[in-house]
């Protein structure tokens, strides 16, 4: 047989291996070794059934995703399932890992299924922008019914072994090895005359399947599931499932499967799949670069933010240290972090005796002795330049050697922070964003000499307490607050312009954003962007800039947490205030601002644009490796939507000579101080070219 796949013969049962490592994806190898598996077992007299088992750590994990813009090679994955259902010899699929996607409808093409009881099976096309493709809408009905099949298909979470047995997807759990059990499953199956049992003839578990169902269905998901395509799609073809014959139910997904596949959501999604694992590859520093050794943390600072870190390292079960300047802070801080835990209990997240556990875990102190022994240290002190510093001298004098010392700055110069300390190589930015227990993106900032062991450590405890660490140099705001400061000064410029804020930040939403960009500032705080400006020692003069942070704020009006910002607040609900366009008026007459109408498409254009083209110079400078990784920060830092795939990649299926075009014409009507396209912009644009196109070819 070829290399892989293996089969051979146990107690007249046949076992075909799949070895195709690292996760037994079902690319075009794969499949043409099961095909002549198939035609081999239909011809081996010796063998009465056979088991498909999978060496490793899983089982198909899914098909091979690298393949799919690439032309269908024989056979396609439809087709092999539907050789497993046709053979005239019964099937048992056997599972551990993951029966994932292409894998789960592989198993459901065999006869029978079963499962050690840490298997875990799904189908999470939908997180790729796709449905189901190979029979997967058509099989999971018949046999776990069509709420259950849609919950599993529209969320894109597998269910565990136990799970999948109740619902029927799998017929039996194995204990102990599952090569042998497997075979044993088969032949008592064999013995007991169990009949071969084809999932497309069974008909569809229906139950409580009224007239409005799909459509009920489709509304209780519409807020979860707002602005992507795929799982209306999936809904359609699920429906199909009831309506249509079992043939015409496939050609139903195969052509809506077609739909999703080229559509900008799926390449979208797709994108960020390879983008959100290429992040972790950063060229001069190898894979192979040691990394030290993380076994207890320090958290400078109890406020919000630092209260949000240390939870994220106690629930990676690593002891934190969190250093206060007093005691009553110290007290409010701890008391922030138990409430937070409490909030998870009420839900069921976690029982009291873990809050207590985790809460033991945590030692408040107010002196820097206290901290001295940390292997990581993270200052989350106020966004000050002069304070941090007074802590990274404080941390230098008192911190054991060999300790990384890392800046929770979300702006400011890591090397003059670094410049403080002897010891510039183990000082990191590690920039959480807020909620910092919640949010998954954390930017890793990379000093002028920051060492690779201590950027490869970063990465390491990224991934440890489950956030997507990102790569990025060193200048004002980095990446994600350097692009997202002219999405501001756009929003707060229309403002002015006479544009009310809720329409922005309606248009914002509707595009994908999880907020608008008022709603944002007012969510963070004006103040904090007050501050921000003004830490921004080389931002341009002028007066325009971003004014009605500067009016709001000196007026004591910072957002959500003083009852009013841009919007006034009866609660959390954000109201439309006319005092707030009163002031812009007045604002806009005193600086000479004309007042304009605008389209949602030109909303939208100067919100987006002026941020790629901030991203282009980012890419210029080499603050960001990729444009994807500037898409990963996006989508898991700032509320983009995964299906707009991060603003490089929407730049690139906009076309860049379109976004080039839409820049120039900004800089005709505002001059050329923040609306100068970028070379990198201009040349690749007039070239034809992506951004994607010239990372990969440079």
């Amino acid at each position: 047989m070829p290399d892989k796949t293996s089969y051979e013969i146990v107690d007249g049962i046949a076992v075909i291996t799949i070895d195709n490592p690292p996760v037994n994806a079902m690319s075009t190898a794969v499949r043409k070794d099961c095909w002549a598996a198939l035609d081999k077992l239909a011809a081996d007299s010796s063998a009465q059934a056979a088991v498909l088992i999978c060496a490793g750590r899983t089982f198909i994990a899914g098909a091979d995703i690298t393949e799919f813009d690439k032309p269908i090679e024989d056979p396609w994955l439809p087709a092999l399932v539907e050789k497993f259902e046709a053979s005239d010899k019964l099937i048992v699929a056997a599972i551990h890992g993951t029966a994932l996607g292409g894998g789960l409808e592989t198993a459901m093409g065999c006869h029978y299924r079963c499962a050690v009881p840490a298997a875990r099976v799904g189908l999470p096309e939908v997180n790729l922008g796709l449905i189901p493709g190979a029979t997967g809408t058509q099989r999971l009905p018949r046999l776990a019914g069509v709420r259950k099949a849609l919950d599993m298909m529209i969320s894109g979470r597998p269910v565990s072994a136990a799970d999948a047995l109740e619902a029927g997807i799998v017929e039996k759990i194995i204990d102990g090895d599952l090569r042998s059990g497997a075979i044993t499953y088969a032949r008592a199956l064999l013995d007991g005359g169990a009949p071969i049992k084809r999932v497309s003839q069974l008909e569809v578990a229906a139950d409580g399947i009224d007239d409005e169902f799909f459509s009920e269905y489709a509304k209780g998901m519409a807020r979860k599931t707002r602005g992507f395509f795929a799982p209306a799609q999936i809904v359609k073809s699920v429906e199909a499932a009831i309506n249509e014959s079992y043939e015409d139910a496939v050609k139903t997904e195969r052509r809506l499967f077609d739909e999703c596949k080229a559509s900008t959501h799926s390449r979208s999604q797709r994108h960020l799949f390879f983008a959100e694992r290429e992040v972790s590859k950063i060229p001069d520093v190898p894979r192979t670069t040691p990394v030290r050794d993380i076994k207890s943390v320090a958290v400078i600072g109890a406020g919000t933010m630092g209260g949000g870190i240390t939870m994220n390292f106690v629930n990676a079960g690593i002891p934190v240290t969190v250093l206060e300047v007093d005691e009553a802070g110290l007290a409010r801080g701890m008391g922030s972090i138990r409430k937070n835990y409490s909030v998870a209990v009420d839900k069921g997240r976690m029982t009291e005796a873990q809050l207590e556990q985790a809460m033991g875990m945590i030692t408040p102190v107010t002196d820097y002795a206290g901290v001295a022994g940390a292997d990581l240290v993270i200052e989350a002190v106020f966004e000050n330049m002069d304070i941090k510093k007074d802590v990274f001298a404080k941390l230098d004098e008192t911190c054991k050697q060999g300790a990384i010392l890392a800046s929770n700055t979300s702006s400011l110069d890591l090397d003059e922070i670094a410049a403080v300390t002897s010891r510039p190589q183990d000082v990191i930015g590690m920039h959480f964003f807020a909620p910092a227990n919640i949010m998954k993106l954390l930017e890793i900032v990379r000093g002028r000499e920051t060492a690779a062991d201590v950027i490869a450590t970063a990465l390491a405890v990224a991934k440890k307490i489950r956030k997507t660490g990102v790569l990025v140099g060193v200048c004002f705001g980095f990446v994600g607050n350097r692009m997202f400061f002219p999405y501001i000064r756009e929003a707060q410029l229309m403002m002015l312009e006479g544009i009310p804020p809720e329409r922005v930040d309606q248009v914002a939403f509707d595009w994908g954003m999880a907020m608008g960009p008022h709603a944002v500032m007012d969510l963070s705080g004006l103040d904090v962007f007050y501050k921000l400006n003004n830490e921004w020692r080389d931002r341009p003069d002028d007066p325009v800039y971003c004014r009605m942070i500067n009016v709001l704020s000196e007026m004591g009006r910072l957002g959500q947490k003083t009852g009013a910002g841009t919007y006034r607040y009866e609660g959390r609900k954000a109201v439309p205030d006319p005092e707030v366009m009163d002031i812009a008026r007045r604002e806009a007459q005193a600086l000479g601002v004309q007042q304009i109408e605008v389209s949602d498409e030109e909303i939208v254009e100067r919100l987006l644009f002026s941020m790629i083209n901030e991203g282009a110079r980012v890419l210029e400078e080499g603050i960001a490796i990729r444009p994807g990784d500037i898409d990963v920060i996006f989508v898991n830092g700032y509320g983009m939507p995964r299906y707009r795939g991060g603003p490089m990649k929407y730049a690139d299926m906009t076309g860049l000579d379109k976004v080039y075009a839409a820049i120039s014409k900004y800089r005709d009507r505002y001059g050329d101080l923040w609306w100068t396209p970028t070379p990198l912009l201009e040349r690749l644009a007039g070239e034809g070219r992506t951004f994607q196109d010239w990372s990969e070819n440079r």
